[in-house]
């Protein structure tokens, strides 16, 4: 952890030059944001007090607060009523791994939760009726819902399960996995493609960012034993604070 005078002088040396035209308050964030990703910031490490960072940079209180709203909108610091401002852990997502979003948080020692977005039981599309299967007249219930990580806006996930197999939301508390547990039609196995993208004007209002922001689009198509497909899911993850792991076997020349 770095101490709070180390700090400060890190980020008064990470400010460009005076020519440099932004608001104060973009360059603090730019130089914060930068010993965040460098790993100088750590995960839960507290700044210093608005008061103090103010009076050791030689700006305004409120140039600071601007700096630390900027960068809790980048899911880099969160900051609670009442409570310090601490670095936001950055998130990292295990490829090789079928696990659920609420017990994947759940193992970074964070709590999940879901705001619901929509949720009907439709016809599918072409698109959505290839990717499960399905034949004629089958119904899907598709669900739509932004998922946070302690609160910050992580992702807006975008589900569709036969409704055979998942026929009412109100199954559905909080785990799409949990539920379909409970109706014995866990998958066994599933199929992901990754891309990257932007958010356009309502993934950004949603995820709490900037129109144009990075995003990493993930679709998952998981199985069950019988090999019919379960579940169709398109996630647009936050790509600002959110990474993708895979762990690489040796292979052969």
């Amino acid at each position: 952890m770095v101490d709070q005078d180390q700090l400060i002088a890190l980020i008064k040396a990470g400010l460009p030059e005076t020519q440099d035209a932004r608001p104060m308050y973009r360059k603090l964030s730019d130089s914060v944001g930068h010993l965040i990703q460098d790993g100088s910031l750590q995960a839960r490490d507290v700044l210093p007090s608005e008061r103090l960072l103010a009076e050791q940079i030689g700006v305004s209180r409120v140039t600071i607060r601007r700096t630390i709203e900027d960068l809790v909108s980048k899911g880099l610091l969160a900051k609670r009523q009442g409570a310090k401002t601490t670095v936001m852990p950055r998130l990292q997502k295990a490829l090789s791994q079928l696990i659920g979003f609420s017990d994947e948080i759940r193992a970074r020692g964070m709590e999940p939760s879901a705001i619901w977005l929509s949720c009907d039981t439709a016809v599918p599309t072409p698109v959505e009726a290839v990717a499960l299967g399905l034949p004629p007249g089958e119904k899907v219930l598709r669900m739509s819902r932004l998922r946070l990580a302690d609160g910050q806006p992580i992702a807006l996930e975008r589900a569709v399960v036969p409704a055979q197999i998942l026929p009412s939301r109100e199954l559905v508390e909080q785990s799409l996995y949990e539920a379909l547990r409970q109706q014995g039609a866990f998958p066994v196995r599933g199929l992901q493609r990754i891309r990257a993208g932007i958010a356009d004007t309502e993934d950004a209002r949603q995820l709490g960012n900037e129109p144009g922001t990075p995003i990493l689009i993930v679709e998952r198509r998981c199985f069950l034993e019988d090999g019919r497909a379960v579940e169709f899911t398109e996630t647009r993850y936050n790509g600002e604070i959110y990474d993708f792991i895979m762990e690489l076997a040796p292979g052969t020349s």
